[in-house]
């Protein structure tokens, strides 16, 4: 299944999922005008499908704001990204992985509790045998999240 192949019922599921994943399937069904049976065999679908993967704890803003957070952008050696992005993935600071076009190969959004924690967070990831070269970028503030 894919995007293109979704109601627009799935995709309204899933926005209310996205913003709650705890919300109550009855409360789902009454936004949605649908009973509470089928709106638990399309979620039972989304996740047999591989449409939804998993659900997440959402921090709060407190408690956000307490964290150092950074883009790290990184080079890689020819041939060592499956290595490497198992390697990150080890990293539990690595919140997210993104392979991207251009001077860069990836770009990982990484978070630490100070400002020395997160400097030798970066050395640890620039140290990692295939990283070539890093550039981290602070993140003073988060204007949009979704």
């Amino acid at each position: 299944m894919s995007i293109t192949t979704l109601s627009a019922k799935d995709r309204a599921l899933l926005a209310i999922l996205s913003e709650n994943a705890r919300e109550q399937t009855a409360s789902i069904a009454r936004k949605l005008g649908l009973s509470r049976t089928t709106v638990q065999a399309k979620i039972e679908r989304l996740e047999r499908d591989g449409i939804i993967t998993g659900y997440v704890v959402r921090l709060s803003d407190d408690y956000e704001s307490g964290m150092v957070k950074a883009h790290v952008l990184i080079t890689l050696a020819s041939k060592t990204l499956a290595r490497i992005t198992t390697e990150l993935h080890a990293i539990p600071e690595v919140k997210m992985l993104h392979s991207v076009s251009g001077t860069f190969d990836l770009i990982a959004v990484v978070a630490a509790t100070s400002i020395a924690e997160l400097d030798h967070l970066i050395d640890r990831i620039g140290q990692i045998d295939g990283v070539e070269r890093t550039l981290s970028s602070i993140i003073l503030s988060t204007r949009i999240s979704r």
